[in-house]
């Protein structure tokens, strides 16, 4: 199976449309800002999908998403790592679990776990990583996590957000900023590592793109 190379940088429609690079380049000029790539621009997904990228990227959100347009399950990582009480899981037993989440044939995951990246990328045909800038992700993890707190929203396991979470310097707010360059450094490594050659690559860095691909990915 070959491999495609990441997805980089901006398509222009001009680009699309036969213009050339050179149209590509006066549209980026004329808007200030690149429009979102053709669909020819994105790797084939494959039946098996992971979403990645640091806290506040938008990973659960795109995953659920891709899964319902695919018709495949949607495997939260988070939902086997935190149990009751914000308890971690057993190491044994979280890979047991997502070793079970991952047997069939077609899924989306979504997580960052070292602890099972192993399982899910051996198996994993695509993977779809989302690296927004720094302040995004970071403002992202805040508007997600407000609403929680307020309305008390319950994420996995009868587990709810609190204010006093929020001070922790793990809480996904802090994770984002102070671990968005190494988050990207790992990522770079590991797509890069010929262990996981297979697996294709498609990096959305902006809305516009991530918009583009989710279209893309709806299309029979």
């Amino acid at each position: 199976m070959g491999r495609r190379r990441p997805l980089t940088g901006l398509v222009a429609p001009a680009l699309a449309a036969g213009a050339g690079a050179a149209g590509a380049v006066a549209v980026r000029r004329r808007t200030g800002r690149p429009a979102p790539p053709p669909p020819a621009a994105f790797s084939p997904l494959g039946p098996r999908i992971v979403v990645g990228g640091v806290a506040g990227a938008g990973k659960t959100t795109i995953a659920r998403l891709l899964a319902e347009r695919r018709g495949v399950p949607h495997v939260e990582l988070d939902a086997f790592a935190h149990q009751p009480g914000w308890q971690m899981a057993a190491d044994a037993d979280f890979r047991a679990a997502v070793s079970a989440a991952i047997a069939a044939g077609a899924w989306v995951v979504d997580g960052n776990y070292p602890l099972v990246r192993d399982l899910v990328w051996a198996r994993a045909t695509t993977f779809v990583w989302l690296d927004p800038p720094r302040g995004v992700a970071t403002w992202r993890a805040v508007c997600r996590t407000i609403p929680r707190v307020v309305r008390r929203t319950e994420l996995w396991n009868g587990n709810r957000e609190e204010w006093r979470n929020i001070l922790d310097p793990g809480h996904p707010i802090w994770w984002s900023w102070t671990h968005h360059p190494t988050s990207r450094a790992t990522y770079e490594r590991l797509v890069a590592d010929p262990a996981y050659a297979h697996v294709r690559v498609t990096r959305l860095r902006t809305q516009a793109e991530t918009a583009a691909f989710l279209r893309y990915a709806a299309e029979p």
